[in-house]
């Protein structure tokens, strides 16, 4: 539970090396109401909600936060227009209140809005029918925080995104949804629930559970950084791993009460002037839609839907999955993009909960909550847009297990860390900008990543005035940001900050790998690392890209796997599988 002594949130939202060690001590010695398990999007919301109710947490993660589905997404918080044409309504409803949320009132500083372009290609019919969703779509966002649709002759669509073919649409429809960078996102809603009173610790595996009697009463657990082990107690555990459910639930030996099946979601990332517009694109496949987002310097394009049933924490992008993009972008792009345009790709794996459709494209985007044993509650299935209804989904489920009343949800209330003072912040950013020598663009772009914790990034340039230049080879970063991300956000390993805290990995060319040894050095100055250590790191790291790089070259699934899963773990003690 949180104290009233000055400081202690602020301590509490620390997630640093000191962090790290104490929370190791509190999982062995105190007893919890709730132990989650899983450090994504969907466990971090968990960890939240019950802070924020007045349980006592604790929240562990395996690897790092967001390591899995939550950094790897589409970077959207949408209704998800073509659940509407499944006539999904409650889905897309609830999608739209949550997306209204966060840019009103909990997450204003980490979601934006983003407009879409939607290329019409069939006379009399399109045009109305896509008006009428767009319309139902609009109105089922409530607060109407963004524009609503705009309706564009050809001749309009071309000025706001010159790049498409003339022959590629007779007209379109422009409508504004909200993205934001998904595992950024993720870390700040762990930290709010730590500044709330949970333990939050990565590099914490369940390795088994404790049973008491004929209930679960707890979890073995493994700090895979050097192999300790502890027993955390708790009155319930939330399996929140995503992917890894059925895995757990096994583990556990309790019976499951629906499936997660992996579906595999491509996406690649170019340089904006390889696309010359004004505006993102939504265009439709054959199967589902293809977005193209716009990304800083970048656009996103993605994405794919296909099962995948091999390794889950290294899922490989094919030459075909990057083909199956640029074939179907190209369709509507005047210049079409080739392979070498390409700066990033990356693979993520949806959670999506099994049904009798083998169409990945068509299962359910609904979750489920499920008592899988006494004192174990498995949450799956949903999206990230509505994790904050799943979480109170699943702190509902507990009730029974919890002694004492428990209170309802009221995270619609709580601001995540950064919100509060977010706008005031932006009206004074030159202001900001002049104190600390830097140009106001770059404050701003700290501000759409920290909020109102940008004094914390910007004060370490008062100890070193160095840390407030940028990375060399990945100029869109300060070094700062490299300590902050160690000290603050739970950053272990080179990959961590190359690949989470910042998106270097996709963002530039070379994936982070020219940048390498310069952030490792960072890294290895806050946690002690000697010289072999940070050559160790930098050459995982390396090789970690290097095996990415060669999977995207192979024809298949198989192929791709085996190239990727023969890089080193960054975390050399994690037991795979558990079960």
């Amino acid at each position: 539970m949180s104290s009233d002594k000055p400081g202690t949130a602020e301590r509490q939202a620390k997630l640093g090396p000191e962090e790290h060690e104490e929370n190791w001590r509190r999982l062995g010695e105190e007893e919890f109401d709730v132990v989650v398990v899983g450090g994504g999007i969907t466990g971090a919301g968990v960890a939240l909600d019950a802070a924020t109710r007045g349980l006592r947490v604790a929240l562990v993660e395996a690897r790092d936060l967001a390591a899995g589905t939550s950094s790897r997404s589409s970077k959207l918080f949408h209704g998800g227009l073509r659940y509407l044409e499944q006539l999904e309504f409650s889905l897309v409803r609830e999608a739209l209140h949550e997306r209204e949320l966060m840019l009103n009132r909990l997450a204003p500083h980490l979601v934006k809005p983003v407009s879409f372009l939607y290329p019409l290609t069939h006379r009399i019919w399109e045009r109305p029918y896509t008006a009428a969703g767009l319309l139902l779509y609009d109105r089922m966002g409530g607060a109407r925080s963004v524009p609503g649709q705009k309706h564009l002759t050809r001749a309009g669509a071309q000025r706001m995104v010159p790049a498409l073919k003339r022959d590629a649409m007779i007209g379109a429809v422009r409508y504004y949804d909200a993205q934001a960078d998904d595992a950024r996102h993720t870390m700040t809603v762990a930290r709010t629930a730590a500044r709330y009173g949970a333990v939050v610790r990565t590099s914490t595996q369940v390795v088994d559970f404790v049973h008491e009697a004929d209930r679960i009463a707890g979890a073995r657990l493994r700090d895979v950084e050097d192999g300790r082990e502890t027993e955390v107690r708790a009155q319930t555990v939330i399996n929140a791993t995503g992917v890894w459910t059925d895995e757990l639930q096994r583990l556990s030996g309790g019976r499951g009460r629906f499936r997660v099946r992996a579906s595999k979601g491509v996406h690649v990332v170019v340089p904006r002037d390889r696309i010359v517009a004004d505006s993102g694109m939504i265009l439709r496949t054959e199967k589902s839609v293809l977005f193209v987002i716009p990304w800083g310097n970048h656009w996103i394009i993605g994405t794919t839907d296909t099962d995948w049933y091999l390794d889950l924490a290294h899922p490989a992008a094919t030459k075909k999955d990057i083909d199956y993009i640029l074939d179907h972008v190209n369709t509507v792009l005047a210049t079409p993009l080739q392979h070498s345009d390409i700066e990033g790709v990356y693979a993520g794996l949806r959670p999506l909960l099994a049904g009798e459709n083998d169409d990945t494209s068509k299962l359910s985007r609904e979750h489920a909550v499920a008592r899988v044993a006494p004192g174990m509650i498995a949450i799956a299935g949903g999206k990230y847009t509505t994790y904050r209804v799943m979480a109170k989904d699943a702190v509902d489920a507990v009730s029974n297990d919890i002694s004492g009343r428990m209170a309802s949800s009221i995270t619609d209330k709580v601001p995540l860390l950064g919100a509060d003072g977010y706008h005031a912040l932006v009206n004074q950013a030159d202001q900001l900008a002049a104190a600390h020598g830097l140009h106001p663009y770059r404050v701003r772009h700290l501000l759409d990543r920290y909020g109102s914790m940008v004094h914390e990034v910007l004060a370490l340039g008062d100890e070193n005035p160095e840390l407030l230049k940028p990375i060399d080879e990945a100029p869109n970063y300060l070094k700062a940001e490299v300590v902050y991300a160690v000290r603050n956000e739970a950053a272990l390993h080179l990959e961590d900050v190359l690949t989470r805290r910042t998106r270097i990995s996709f963002e530039y060319p070379h994936r982070g790998v020219d940048c390498a040894d310069q952030v490792a050095r960072l890294v290895g100055e806050q946690l002690g690392w000697d010289e072999q250590r940070i050559a160790n790191e930098v050459e995982r790291y390396s090789e970690r890209v290097r095996a990415e790089r060669e999977s995207q070259d192979q024809p298949d699934d198989q192929a791709a796997d085996a190239t990727r899963v023969a890089a080193p773990e960054a975390r050399d003690q994690i037991v795979e599988p558990v079960s």
